[in-house]
């Protein structure tokens, strides 16, 4: 449940950074500024900025003057912006993360890679594909680092995960079924229930859609099955909750059927007791077993990986906190193998900045998963019958359309 998670996330954070401290910033740290005052600023930059040497807290801006000094003294950054544009018009800043509506990220996010500025997105970084592609050319052209939030895939747990079914110990994948789901209600005044804010739960949970495509070599599907939207109440474009059926195939041809379940307003059980052990998880089944996942999206907080042999019944369980097939031979700014109480913001951040600095980081999400990421999602609302977050004919006609215009104009 997400909104139960979320709730983990800031109490551990907060507890984690009292018993670890914090780091100095080194002379080579780069200045981080945030856009937005978002509730998970501190969860999701804040406190991992905290712990990298190599990140200086440095700016926070809101449209509220107020609201961004509040936001310097709570949390320590050297300085407060009134506006977006004036902290993206700051030279000393290097790196700008992005926690505003995604309706509103790329344009931001266009904002600061023209300002020279390298860009975390919360997920998904933009509304629709056309923007995506955009964006990803906008940031090449520029030579600058993208990077779309999907933080639980820089953890150690979601490397062993995939090391696990991609060993084919197991035989081949025959399925896969993920979700995401929040009960209580997402609250009924949250953005993320507003088409012109990019709501939407497939949108929210699109994580259930990232655990699918991290664990399939073929990210993008053959077809969508099925697709049936349950609306919101309030604007029948907006999906409270949403299931699909996807065909994929492997390397071989052999078809892989994979559910997809998000949910916003998942009902209570008995209708009465909130499903807060209902954590986004998936699971995948081979030829000769099931490989589970509980809580992909935030497996710092806590995980298993669980193994049942379908011939024996015999179920084996593992966890992975630190080091693992990918970070385990790795120094890292917390040592060989990184710290096992980083959480995975912390360890996206670790790779973000090696990418920045030029190294090849341990992992990374390419600029073809994020194409065929929200592409999956627009293919999803359309088999629907809904409209993607912002309708394609409205970007060519609209404002937003001049902004994408704009971009491939400087690529031609």
């Amino acid at each position: 449940m997400a909104l139960f998670l979320q709730g983990c996330e800031f109490a551990r954070q907060h507890t984690s950074s009292l018993f670890h401290g914090t780091s100095q910033p080194s002379k080579r740290a780069l200045k981080l500024g945030v856009l937005s005052t978002a509730k998970i600023n501190a969860a999701t930059v804040v406190y991992p900025a905290r712990s990298h040497p190599d990140v200086n807290l440095y700016g926070i801006a809101s449209t509220d003057a107020q609201m961004a000094k509040a936001a310097t003294e709570k949390y320590g950054f050297s300085k407060s912006y009134d506006s977006f544009h004036e902290l993206l018009d700051d030279p000393l800043i290097n790196i700008v993360h992005i926690s505003l509506p995604s309706n509103m990220f790329f344009e931001w996010a266009t904002n600061a890679l023209t300002a020279g500025k390298h860009v975390i997105c919360e997920k998904p970084s933009t509304a629709n594909v056309e923007e995506t592609r955009a964006l990803i050319d906008d940031a090449e052209r520029r030579g600058l680092v993208l990077q779309d939030a999907f933080h639980w895939q820089f953890h150690p747990a979601a490397h062993r995960f995939k090391e696990i079914v991609d060993s084919q110990r197991y035989g081949r994948i025959i399925r896969t079924d993920a979700w995401m789901t929040s009960s209580p209600a997402v609250p009924n005044a949250d953005p993320r229930w507003q088409y012109d804010q990019g709501g939407g739960s497939l949108m929210d949970g699109s994580y259930a859609l990232s655990f699918t495509q991290y664990v399939l070599r073929s990210k993008r599907p053959k077809r969508i099955l099925s697709a049936a939207a349950r609306p919101s109440r309030d604007d029948s474009r907006v999906d409270a909750a949403m299931h699909a059926i996807l065909l994929f195939e492997d390397e071989k041809g052999n078809p892989i059927t994979s559910r997809i379940y998000t949910d916003m307003s998942r009902s209570r059980l008995g209708g009465i007791l909130p499903r807060v052990w209902e954590l986004p998880s998936i699971e995948v089944e081979t030829d000769a077993a099931i490989i589970y996942f509980y809580n992909a999206m935030m497996p710092h907080i806590y995980h298993y990986l669980s193994i049942t042999d379908k011939r024996t019944g015999i179920t084996e369980y593992k966890t992975q906190n630190s080091g693992g097939p990918l970070w385990g031979g790795r120094w890292t700014t917390g040592g060989k193998g990184g710290k096992s109480y980083w959480s995975t913001y912390r360890w996206q951040l670790e790779a973000f900045l090696e990418k920045v600095r030029g190294k090849e980081p341990i992992c990374c999400i390419s600029n073809d998963d994020l194409i065929y990421h929200v592409e999956c999602i627009d293919k999803i609302y359309k088999e629907a019958g809904m409209p993607a977050r912002a309708d394609p004919e409205e970007i060519r006609t609209g404002e937003r359309g001049q902004m994408l215009g704009n971009s491939e104009k400087s690529n031609g």
